[in-house]
């Protein structure tokens, strides 16, 4: 047994499996972050932080020793609860192929979003910066047209060279943007999503975390995510009717280039009206 406590749980291998298969499904189609920046780990429940490699002074313990404490980045546990009906845990084990694997997906979505803002746009009450937050001074602005788009895309991996950051690069694109440069075709027919992916070299990323998108190199060294617990399922508890279920991962993020990416974020209502 370990802190998961899934031994504990009425739930038998089948059903976890499916639980375990769906979680896999949506996190992996929801994910984004992971595909753009250098990734350590897992390292193991046990593993709580991780060193900077500085130290902060401290004040003499005794006359002529200095002493000085070594700054580390704490890991974060994320957890997203859910909740599965026994009927159709039950379903699963008598060989049911329609059971309810909702909650299971909602908690896995919930979860990856975690992730994905606390890489993108960061979490101070943790002291993470993200990417779009760190390289918010060159962050370049996006309207509604989108035939305007590659042009903006191009200013971004002007500014990325003319700073010495190498390629390759992509770019990852929110809701919103996605949809708008799939929508969107030019003059001549031409779908604008792909000129942007001429200039990336196809390396276009969904990124449903994100609002606006953010162009960064991937030549790594740049941009960490630390994973001590990669996604697990865990028990809490249960009763006649139901099996509360949880997700869980520790993380942190670091930003080592703040320089490697250019925020495209969307003009604000200040903005149009200065």
């Amino acid at each position: 047994m370990n802190h998961l406590h899934r031994e504990l749980a009425p739930i038998d291998g089948a059903a976890w499996e499916e639980i375990d298969r769906e979680a896999r499904r949506t996190l992996h189609r929801t994910l984004a972050g992971r595909q753009l920046v250098d990734f350590s780990g897992p390292h193991g429940w046990s593993y709580s932080c991780v060193g900077s490699g500085r130290t902060k002074p401290l004040p003499e313990p005794l006359p002529g020793a200095r002493a000085a404490a070594r700054e580390v980045r704490a890991l974060i546990e994320l957890t997203v609860p859910f909740r599965m009906a026994r009927a159709e845990l039950d379903a699963i084990a008598r060989g049911a192929k329609d059971a309810d694997l909702t909650p299971v997906t909602h908690a896995a979505r919930t979860a990856a979003l975690a992730e994905d803002r606390l890489v993108f746009n960061g979490f101070g009450a943790a002291g993470v910066r993200g990417i779009c937050e760190a390289g918010a001074g060159q962050a370049l602005t996006l309207t509604d047209d989108y035939e305007k788009y590659p042009k903006v895309v191009a200013s971004a991996l002007t500014w990325l060279r003319h700073h010495g950051i190498d390629g390759p690069y992509a770019i990852a694109l929110g809701p919103r943007c996605y949809q708008g440069l799939t929508e969107t075709v030019n003059r001549g027919g031409y779908p604008i999503i792909d000129l942007v992916k001429q200039q990336l070299d196809g390396r276009i990323v969904w990124a449903p975390a994100v609002d606006g998108a953010v162009v960064l190199s991937t030549r790594g060294g740049d941009f960490e995510l630390i994973v001590g617990q990669d996604f697990s399922i865990g028990y809490a508890s249960h009763d006649a009717g139901h099996v509360d279920l949880y997700v869980q991962e520790t993380i942190t993020f670091a930003v080592y280039t703040p320089e490697a990416a250019v925020p495209l974020a969307y003009e604000t209502a200040e903005k149009r009206s200065s």
